[in-house]
Order: structure tokens, then C-alpha cells, then sequence
């Protein structure tokens, strides 16, 4: 009798176990989705830049958007930071496409480039531009620099804000990397260290006073430091360090 009792008992832990899998799954699930439900989110600021003028018209595109301004043969891939709102850096991208520079910012899935690294391709296929370069900020950028390392053939060159390549950028490409003194969201041993995969063309810019948000403009970052610089400054001299050096 007592071995039978045993074995019900064995038997019924093991009924227990696809219960209690079935029970973990469902919290693992419930942590994913509401991590992915909290977001930075673009402010006023960005909202009026998502708007088309006179010289830079917005429009909705199967990839994403594109700031679509004089230019008719530079372009750039834009992947936006991990869980920011891809219209908070429409202030920057409008600028940029004032400036020379059409710009195709990419959707990515549940805001993180790190789930379609490869993004680029599509918006390479939807544009006959001559001259690409791709780039982002924070997670975005270090996405923009991996493709870029797989796929140098198809740009003249990388443009990183607040952020870092973990892989070779060979020639003859060309980096721009800038970041904010006041950046606290940012690893800089890993700046640091990124350099030692930059191309010959490299050029490395602090903006005094910037952070790590102002790239955007979704507020607050957490853990990011205060900036002493309005947005619109840093946003301003992002695009004139760009313009000037491609």
C-alpha cells in the first residue's frame, strides 16, 4: 500500500509541472508586453515637425516615414533609440532634410531596432538616392553601425548619436559620432573603445552641455543628465556638425 501511495504522489507532481509552465509562460508573457507598453513619448515639439512646409514634406511610407526636402541624391537611414517613439526625433530629421539631407526614419518593432537590425534594406529597395548614409541614436545607432559593418558597400558613411559600433566600420567609409558631455544613458568606455573600430574618416563631437534625450524630443530620460543647453541648441548644432562633415 505504501508504494502505491508513492506513486500517486509522483504521479500527480507530475500533472503539476505543465500547470506550472503553462503559469510561468503566461507571466513571462505578461512582463514582455508590459514592458514594450511603456515608452518615451514625442512631446509637442516633435508633433509640429511631423508636419510638412514649404520646404521639407513628411510623408507616410511602408518602412517608416520620410523627410523628404531638397535634396535629390543624399539620403539617410535613421533607426530611433530602444523604446522612444520614432516622432520624437522629428525636430532633427526635419532639419537635417532642410539642410540636404532626406531622411527615412524607420518603424521598428515595439520600438527596438535590435528586432529588425536589418530594416535598412527595405528603405535602400523603396529609393533610387545616390549617396546613402545610415545612422541613429542610443540602441539605434549601435543597429545602424552593425549594418553598416555587414553592408559597407551601400553607404558612404555612419552617423552616430549617443552612441557606439561594436563591430570594424572599414574604409572608405566615413563615422560621425556625437554625443553630449552631460550624456549619463551612454556607456563611454564603450565610445572609448568603439574607436578602435572607426574608419580613417572619423570625426568625434561632445556637445557641451548636451545629454543623451535631447537627441529627441520625448522629455526626461531616466538616468540621463541634466542638460545645460536648450533642446533646440543641441538639436541645431547636431545638424551643423553633420552637414559640415559628410
Amino acid at each position: 500500500m505504501t508504494m502505491t501511495k508513492n506513486n500517486k504522489n509522483k504521479s500527480g507532481n507530475r500533472n503539476k509541472w505543465p500547470t506550472i509552465l503553462l503559469f510561468v509562460v503566461f507571466l513571462l508573457t505578461a512582463a514582455a508586453a508590459i514592458y514594450v507598453s511603456i515608452y518615451y513619448r514625442a512631446d509637442e515639439t516633435a508633433w509640429r515637425y511631423m508636419q510638412s512646409d514649404a520646404t521639407v514634406t513628411v510623408l507616410d511610407t511602408e518602412y517608416g516615414w520620410l523627410f523628404d526636402g531638397p535634396s535629390e541624391d543624399t539620403a539617410l537611414v535613421f533607426y530611433p533609440g530602444a523604446k522612444v517613439e520614432e516622432e520624437s526625433y522629428a525636430p532633427l530629421l526635419h532639419s537635417l532634410a532642410e539642410n540636404g539631407i532626406d531622411v527615412c526614419m524607420v518603424k521598428m518593432p515595439f520600438r527596438l531596432a535590435c528586432l529588425d537590425g536589418d530594416a535598412a534594406s527595405e528603405v535602400l529597395n523603396a529609393h533610387n538616392y545616390s549617396k546613402w548614409f545610415i545612422g541613429g541614436h542610443s540602441l539605434g545607432g549601435l543597429m545602424a553601425a552593425d549594418y553598416a559593418s555587414d553592408h559597407a558597400g551601400d553607404f558612404s558613411g555612419v552617423i552616430l548619436l549617443g552612441a557606439y559600433p561594436i563591430k570594424n566600420i572599414p574604409d572608405p567609409l566615413s563615422e560621425i559620432l556625437i554625443v553630449g558631455s552631460e550624456d549619463y544613458v551612454v556607456n563611454w568606455k564603450r565610445i572609448e573603445s568603439g574607436r578602435a573600430y572607426a574608419p580613417s574618416d572619423y570625426v568625434e563631437h561632445v556637445i557641451s552641455g548636451g545629454n543623451h534625450a535631447q537627441f529627441g524630443s520625448y522629455g526626461h530620460q531616466r538616468g540621463d543628465g541634466a542638460a545645460t543647453v536648450p533642446a533646440g541648441e543641441q538639436v541645431s548644432e547636431t545638424v551643423h556638425v553633420i552637414v559640415n562633415n559628410l
